[in-house]
């Protein structure tokens, strides 16, 4: 694709001649010659976030899934040279963050300049007067996401996410999209938010420390603004080199977005994946003006706010009767979803069509997944042919533990009958599992919203529930003879604690006063949020021990679905997950000042992944940690990964990484 015909949305900015003041140049040097090689990775590391209030403090994080030695890097800002700086650590771990106090201070209005030992620059932000105070941070992702100034106290050590506001500005929603370094040297940028978003004061510049910005509007033919959802194009007059970068700044000089990459990352071209949220991968076709291509498999080399990734392990021959589907529903991603924040690497998890089953010859519907927070070397999952698996690792890969069983059991609605079509799991405060079904996949045109409550202790290869909840007549919407329409309920369930209910002021809906879990003494220690995948909704349970249920209504996710729900101790987030519907996104909410549930930030999957039908997800507990990251997991209800003949074809399970 070529940008002589762009589609619709797309504001072709063709290079010209410019004449630019300075934006982000006054009292700066050129880069020093290189004088030793740059360290693997270096691209990978970010400025994460900076504060002019005093203590004049700069985080870096390591995007990248190795650790990165910034021994002898030096920084420089707007009144001084190149400076060696103490940092915490010589290393920045895989997906951790270092941290150390600029050596010359901080200005009100300023610029922080991170450099190589061998002088490249690796990355660079600035702000106008007060936008680093409290500080300015990259929110939505650490390393990744949009730089904004945050709201609470600086974060410096540890995630950003606390600091930062409720939503990002409407400029945060404009990324670098593409970028080519093979003589055309152009660059794309990619609005993602809901609104157009005008950029006529925008600027640019590489890391050519002696170059002045180069304005986005004085280019041929002038553009002043991105549609919703649409791109921009430019060539870059500075040129762009084979190891460079791009830094883009608002018209008060506030940083946008920045890429880095390292020799041959741009040729022809380094594009995200999936448009504005993904990681950079290098491309063997520019798509300058419209939609990346992005190619399954690995990327090149370059690390923007991003980063590359590999697809690791699978393969395998089908078993007999397992029989791959195809997806079907596929959308684009919310406005303003974010790249992974993880690691970039992803390993298919499980053996070949290893959850065929009697009531499920094909092993497809594996859905959803759980950790168990007493013991997270177990993984429990539910397959939505009525079978419950308690996984183990085993030489890297999730198996059914043969100690409990090696076929997984068979689970019953409440007197041992009917085959449910168990969609999502759980484990409740008691140690026990909760799965929801939608339907009975015996009477498969009448919907059966149901959580049941199950003892993983009991004996037998059949399991039935210690207490069922049927929510059915709630959603009369889905009982119209259809069996497409009853499948389109309870997708998801999580079990959130009490505790973190009342610690973060969430007003009960039925009482209009802060929640008070003595008002429901039969509910236990928590509630459920289950997902319905007919509108995207989170409805709230107390389960009573005597069978009855307790609703407090329904929470919007910001999504036109949901196929998996969970609660994460570790970001103290519930996290709703939609499949491909809604471009495989996980939105994470929390309680707002007003004490209701609310999306906080939404992320995509890492760019190697599949666009499938991917309705499973679960985060290991923060207890897991190692160098900063834990284990996320993914289900493939398909098993269908990248189709016939590839790696993922007939696997079920994706292992990643994802900040602790």
């Amino acid at each position: 694709m070529t940008t002589s015909h762009p589609r619709p949305g797309v504001a072709s900015v063709c290079a010209a001649a410019l004449t630019l003041s300075g934006l982000l140049v006054t009292g700066m040097v050129a880069a020093q010659p290189a004088a030793a090689a740059d360290p693997a990775g270096y691209q990978n590391v970010r400025i994460n976030e900076v504060t002019s209030s005093g203590d004049d403090t700069v985080e870096l994080y390591n995007t990248g899934s190795a650790p990165v030695s910034i021994s002898g890097w030096k920084v420089a800002d707007d009144s001084f040279s190149p400076q060696s700086f103490s940092p915490s650590a010589s290393t920045v771990p895989a997906h951790g963050f270092v941290t150390f106090d600029s050596p010359k201070g901080l200005g009100d209005s300023d610029k922080l300049v991170l450099y190589t030992s061998g002088g490249t620059v690796v990355d660079r932000v600035e702000w106008a007067t007060g936008k680093a105070k409290p500080a300015m941070a990259r929110c939505g992702g650490d390393g990744t996401g949009a730089w904004v100034t945050t709201t609470t106290a600086t974060t410096f050590g540890a995630a950003n996410a606390s600091g930062c506001p409720a939503s990002l500005p409407a400029a945060s929603q404009v990324r670098i999209n593409e970028v080519t370094s093979d003589g055309a040297d152009t660059v794309e940028l990619y609005n993602g938010g809901p609104s157009a978003v005008g950029i006529g004061s925008w600027k640019y510049v590489d890391s050519d420390t002696s170059h002045s910005p180069a304005s986005i509007s004085a280019s041929s033919p002038s553009t002043t603004s991105i549609p919703a959802g649409g791109f921009a194009t430019f060539g870059s007059t500075l040129g762009l080199g084979d190891n460079d970068s791009v830094f883009l700044t608002d018209g008060n000089g506030n940083t946008i977005d920045s890429v880095t990459w390292a020799s041959g990352g741009a040729e022809p071209s380094d594009e995200r994946c999936a448009d504005g949220t993904g990681a950079f991968q290098t491309s063997t076709t520019a798509s300058l003006g419209s939609a990346n291509t992005c190619p399954g498999g690995s990327g090149g080399g370059s690390t923007g706010s991003g980063g590359t990734g590999r697809l690791l392990g699978g393969g395998g021959s089908l078993t007999s009767g397992c029989a791959p589907e195809a997806p079907t529903g596929t959308a684009a991603a919310p406005a303003g979803t974010l790249a992974w924040p993880g690691g970039q690497d992803v390993t298919i998890a499980d053996n070949v069509c290893a959850f065929t089953t009697s009531t499920g010859p094909e092993g497809r519907d594996l859905s959803g997944l759980a950790f168990d927070p007493a013991n997270p070397s177990v993984l429990w999952a539910v397959k939505n042919k009525n079978w419950l698996f308690k996984l183990v690792k085993s030489d890297g890969k999730w198996i059914p533990d043969p100690s409990w069983s090696a076929s997984g059991k068979q689970i019953r609605f409440a007197g041992g009958s009917g085959e449910p079509d168990s969609e999502g799991l759980t484990v409740g405060g008691n140690g026990h599992l909760y799965v929801t079904s939608e339907r009975d996949n015996a009477k498969n045109t009448v919907p059966k919203d149901t959580i049941m409550e199950f003892d993983p202790s009991a004996t037998g290869s059949t399991l039935t529930p210690v207490h069922q909840w049927d929510m059915t007549a709630q959603f009369p919407q889905l009982n119209t003879g259809s069996k497409d329409d009853a499948n389109l309920g309870f997708e998801g369930v999580a079990y959130v604690p009490d505790g973190w209910l009342t610690a973060n002021g969430w007003t009960d809906p039925l009482t209009g006063a802060a929640y008070n879990p003595a008002d429901y003494p039969l509910h236990g220690s928590g509630l459920f949020f289950a997902g319905l995948e007919w509108d995207g909704t989170l409805h709230a349970y107390g389960l009573n021990s005597d069978g009855t249920f307790t609703t407090f209504g329904a929470i919007s996710t910001g999504k036109t679905s949901v196929v998996d729900v969970t609660f994460d101790a570790g970001t103290q987030r519930i996290v709703a997950t939609c499949d491909n519907a809604c471009g495989e996104t996980h939105t994470f909410l929390k309680v707002d000042a007003a004490g209701a549930i609310v999306p906080d930030v939404t992320y995509t999957n890492p760019a190697v992944m599949p666009v499938d039908n991917l309705e499973g997800f679960a985060l290991a507990p923060a207890s897991t940690c190692v160098a900063g990251s834990r284990e996320a997991v993914w289900t493939d209800d398909g098993i269908y990964g990248f189709g016939s003949g590839s790696s993922s074809y007939g696997h079920a399970l994706y292992s990643g990484t994802f900040p602790c």
